[in-house]
């Protein structure tokens, strides 16, 4: 996945905004006025996305590549790298 394929499949919902609240190249996708989803593009490819607690844990403990989110609450965020390891 590159971060033209990610940005399609971030924005592959109705209702789906992309912003840039936090200064230039960080770009944050909501649903509903909502933040669910954030990138910076950069190499390694990686994006923050939203989940529900409980399963964010299992989702670490399942994917080497799922980590919890960085610089944001690590209850509610893991951050996903794009290594391809994850089906």
């Amino acid at each position: 996945m590159d971060p033209i394929d990610l940005r399609d499949a971030l924005m592959n919902f109705p209702g789906i905004t992309e912003e840039e609240p936090f200064g230039p190249g960080t770009i944050v996708y909501k649903v509903l006025g909502k933040m669910y989803a954030l990138s910076t593009y950069e190499t390694p490819l990686a994006v923050n996305l939203k989940c529900a607690p409980t399963r964010a844990v299992e989702l670490r403990h399942q994917f080497g590549a799922i980590n919890a989110g960085y610089h944001m609450n690590k209850k509610h965020w893991n951050t996903v790298t794009i290594d391809g390891s994850i089906p």
